[in-house]
């Protein structure tokens, strides 16, 4: 099904230009290290507020081993994922599946989100494959602070284009958890997502130098004798059901407001 609905972005997608204000004659843009960001997304009534997003974006100086590397570091991630509030490992479940805990902060006047989530990795020759979703685990229950959001199917395929170039497809299914206006879909749609993609990059460029300097050889998503989390008995586990969480009603949210902060984020 993952692999159905990548290959569907090849011709189904919407290009979202996101740097109009570098001339493409500007050789030290972004632009002249990726080709194109491009989504696409779903979002009907009848899907009971999830949000289905499509992305791709073409990173021509990142190895596809690099964008593995910066996806699994979690150590790495707070010096870039300005959104974050936490994440971390809870445990592992076998040489290539763990446990994993996210918090986000939402852009104002939205409450705060966080995920639990079963997150599983797969080296397929030059290319990887990483996909999670929500699971309910014992000792992290809904906090009263944050909405618990539910992951229902979000991947990761990254395609090795040669020796310094790649490809990241990613495909999520999300169920907020909020009665959201329209307004707000879009927006995140339109400006945050591609954002994100833009972050990873970014982070993709600065991250050899980086793990120079911390840990060099520690990688225990690809040298699982060096993961030092304790055992996750899957019984322990069950599958997050967006209908078994309760519904934030932020429907009445004012774009006013929701426009002003995303212009202080871009001037960020």
């Amino acid at each position: 099904m993952l692999q159905t609905q990548l290959d569907k972005m090849e011709t189904d997608t919407v290009t979202v230009r996101t740097e109009k204000e570098r001339p493409r004659t500007d050789r030290t843009s972004l632009c002249d290290m990726y080709e194109e960001i491009l989504v696409e997304n779903e979002t009907t009534e009848q899907l009971n507020n999830e949000t289905a997003q499509q992305m791709r974006i073409v990173c021509k100086d990142v190895t596809a081993e690099t964008l593995y590397d910066v996806l699994h570091d979690t150590s790495y991630r707070k010096n870039w994922d300005s959104n974050m509030i936490d994440t971390h490992d809870i445990g592992r479940l076998t040489v290539n599946a763990d446990v994993g805990y996210y918090s986000w902060k939402c852009p104002s006047p939205l409450k705060n989100r966080d995920f639990v989530t079963m997150r599983s990795w797969l080296p397929l020759g030059n290319d990887f494959l990483i996909i999670n979703y929500s699971v309910k685990h014992p000792q992290y229950p809904p906090r009263k602070d944050l909405v618990r959001a539910v992951s229902l199917l979000t991947g990761y395929l990254i395609q090795s284009n040669g020796a310094s170039s790649s490809t990241l497809y990613y495909l999520t299914q999300v169920d907020p958890k909020g009665s959201l206006p329209k307004w707000v879909v879009n927006r995140a749609s339109q400006f945050v997502a591609p954002k994100a993609m833009k972050k990873i990059y970014k982070a993709c460029q600065k991250y050899p130098e980086w793990k120079r300097k911390h840990n060099p050889n520690l990688k225990p998503w690809i040298y699982p004798e060096q993961n030092t989390l304790p055992s996750i008995n899957v019984a322990d586990l069950v599958l997050q059901r967006a209908d078994s969480l309760e519904n934030i009603d932020e429907s009445r949210l004012t774009e006013e407001k929701q426009a002003q902060r995303h212009s202080d984020d871009e001037e960020t």
